[in-house]
């Protein structure tokens, strides 16, 4: 089949003195805001590339059609499609959700408490067909708190561009005004009479705060809090007592709260602290108190306490810890809940109000899992919560526990309708060494009977960006590479925070090439310590993990069998450069501004994968993308594309695959998301000759 082309057109781009070439450029248009929205507006000419580079990668995958529709059947094999979640009971209604075998959204039911009269209240599969859309993305589900209304938000083209709708649960009819371009969340105040939002700006930066009148049909809500820093955006929540509203503005790196009573009939938001550059806090309030979790004079982070937010007096609550990340507290009558994270393994602690006694809650004798905790019900005068875990080889398990007399009792336990048997894998956490000596967190998932002998193809996901971590929890989708003698490893690499805040700052700006050097020695550990060989290994990531992706295909292909790509963020020099985006301004102090700092763009241009594609042999590259996606456009996966054709030298393949009808989470629905794993593990398979 003929290879897709598309149409260079000469352009010199230059910034700081420097000029390079940019001869697809062309494909970006002004109005991509609008494409996003409506793809009738897409360049007809970048359409026909698209279709093409589609057709070009379902020739190239056909053969793999037989194991896509058997690991389609395998994986949705290992879900238990007939299921309920664990009941939420709030004041007069316990709440819960469920999926069945035919659709693919779920259900939300309730019942009054100690009653057995079962009421539907949404059914996602319903409201897709009302609307006759191949995407359904659901933004926030909510119900009032007097339980009359359910408020929800939607997003049909997968743009990220929320519209909001109030319900009557008894009537199912629409009782206010669509609320449009919003960012989707919903906090409805706790006398019902209004909804809180945030809207969404031309560049599609949630930037203010409204309050809507329920049943109000017109356009006259009420604007509460302006943010005037283009880079931070706004969210709006209750506090955990009930007493406050609590207004966040933030970027990646600093951040700035404001607060209002319940009660305020023409709310005014109070600043709490004034935000001061590479300070995060978040600030809730419990039993009179108020609890701040913030960075300012602790790297990772602390809690202080105070007793007035008007004549704030802070003393610390719990201390910093080096290299240990502390995370914020869940309040409970007689119980502070509380989070912290090391090597990238999380651990619970519970504090006694009372006696002040704090410690750590042991989940599982498994040493590499991940613990969680949540609320059973909204009134916080109790001692039970839902206590749970899971691990790379071990479905998660949920337990009804009390806090006082520490009793358990299993209450759900991850189905594997298919069959799992966790002692067929075995989990291992070990450390390596970096390029510069630091000690860099590896988790490894394997089936016991594979061979380590270098002979083993791997797969070794990474991320490294924003702080994220990657938890090594369960996942059924993995097991159909694993149990197919393909080791999956997820290296922890600099640029998250599974080693705290340092962990973070140590992967971004001009620190950002040990993300990719962490990545890189990762790899080479596997290799020395025969879990694989050299040409064996598929990496894997997405979105700024492909930011990783392309950096290090560019530096060091010959370590890669393959590399799969999801949405990925390749062209970043030009979305840096363009402060236009949605998310740019807002990512300067994650990856930095080179229009404007010289040092930065030096440093960006010298990895950014677009602008590094040399002549030389590339592995198999699978590249996967949506047409309406606002994070990461699809313009630079075409373009990356595109210039790989004109510099690689090899006969590998190398495959664009745009999804025309979704965003940068890809398709909607159970089915959609399995479909796409699907394809993205036949690659793998393929390129590993297992098919």
């Amino acid at each position: 089949m003929k290879i897709p082309h598309l149409k260079k057109k000469v352009e010199l781009k230059s910034c700081h003195d420097v000029t390079w070439e940019d001869n697809y450029s062309w494909i970006h248009q002004q109005n991509i805001l609008e494409v996003l929205k409506d793809k009738s507006k897409l360049n007809p000419e970048v359409k026909k590339y698209l279709d093409e580079e589609n057709s070009y990668a379902e020739y190239h995958l056909k053969d793999t059609k037989t194991v896509q529709k058997k690991l389609f059947d395998e994986i949705k094999g290992r879900i238990k499609l007939d299921d309920e979640s664990l009941p939420y009971k709030d004041h007069t209604y316990e709440y819960w959700t469920k999926t069945t075998a035919t659709g693919n959204y779920s259900i939300k039911l309730r019942k009054k408490i100690d009653t057995g009269n079962v009421e539907e209240i949404w059914n996602g599969d319903e409201e897709k067909k009302k609307l006759s859309t191949e995407y359904f993305g659901i933004g926030d589900l909510e119900v009032s708190n007097n339980d009359k209304y359910l408020g929800y938000s939607l997003d049909i083209k997968g743009s990220e561009y929320y519209t909001i709708f109030i319900r009557d649960i008894k009537t199912k009819k629409i009782i206010s005004k669509e609320i449009p371009e919003t960012s989707g969340g919903i906090t409805f105040s706790l006398d019902d009479k209004y909804i809180f939002y945030s809207k969404l700006d031309e560049n599609h930066r949630a930037r203010k705060i409204y309050r809507h009148e329920i049943g109000n049909l017109n356009d006259d809500d009420k604007l509460i809090f302006e943010e005037k820093s283009e880079a931070f955006t706004v969210s709006i929540g209750l506090s955990s007592d009930e007493k406050y509203y609590f207004i966040n503005t933030s970027d990646h790196n600093t951040s700035e709260q404001y607060y209002f009573n319940v009660n305020e009939e023409n709310p005014v938001p109070k600043l709490i602290i004034q935000r001061e550059k590479g300070v995060l806090y978040s600030v809730s309030s419990w039993n009179d108190k108020f609890y701040n979790h913030t960075n300012k004079n602790a790297e990772d982070f602390k809690i202080n306490i105070s007793d007035s937010l008007e004549i704030q007096s802070w003393k610390t609550f719990i201390e910093s810890k080096n290299e240990v990340l502390i995370g914020g507290c869940t309040f409970l009558k007689d119980w502070i809940i509380r989070s912290e994270t090391s090597n990238a393994l999380d651990k619970i602690f519970i504090k006694n109000i009372s006696s002040g006694i704090e410690e750590e809650l042991i989940v599982s004798d498994e040493k590499v899992c991940v613990p969680g905790i949540s609320l059973t019900q909204r009134d916080r005068n109790t001692d039970n919560v839902y206590l749970g875990y899971s691990s790379p080889k071990t479905p998660s398990r949920v337990y009804l526990y009390n806090l006082s007399t520490k009793s358990k009792k299993l209450v759900k336990e991850q189905e594997i309708p298919s069959g799992h048997n966790s002692d067929d894998y075995i989990v291992e956490r070990i450390e390596y060494k970096s390029h510069d000596g630091r000690l860099v967190p590896l988790t490894i998932t394997r089936h016991k009977k594979t061979k380590i002998d270098g002979t083993s193809n791997l797969l070794l996901y990474g991320y490294g960006s924003y702080g994220s971590s990657m938890s090594p929890n369960f996942s059924s989708t993995r097991l159909s590479l694993i149990d197919r003698d393909i080791i999956w490893a997820t290296a922890h690499i600099r640029g998250g925070m599974e080693k705290g805040m340092k962990w973070w700052k140590e992967g971004k700006l001009t620190n950002k090439k040990n993300t990719f050097k962490d990545y890189n020695f990762a790899a080479k550990y596997l290799i020395d310590h025969k879990y694989s060989s050299k040409g064996k290994i598929i990496g894997m990531g997405g979105s700024a993990g492909c930011l990783l992706m392309g950096a290090v295909v560019n530096q060091a292909p010959e370590l890669f069998l393959g590399i799969i790509m999801a949405v990925p963020f390749v062209d970043s020099l030009t979305t840096n450069l363009d402060h236009s985006l949605p998310l740019t301004v807002g990512e300067f102090d994650e990856f930095g501004n080179a229009k404007d700092n010289k040092e930065h763009f030096d440093y960006i241009f010298s990895y950014a994968p677009y602008n590094n594609i040399k002549k030389m042999d590339y592995p198999h590259i699978l590249i996967t993308t949506s047409l309406s996606d606002n994070r990461v456009l699809f313009d630079e996966p075409a373009k990356f594309t595109a210039k790989l054709r004109d510099h690689k030298t090899d006969n590998n393949l190398l495959l664009l695959k745009t999804e025309m009808n979704a965003g940068h989470g890809g398709k909607s629905g159970r089915d959609g998301a399995i479909e796409e794993i699907a394809i993205d593990y036949a690659f793998a398979l393929k390129i590993s000759k297992k098919i």
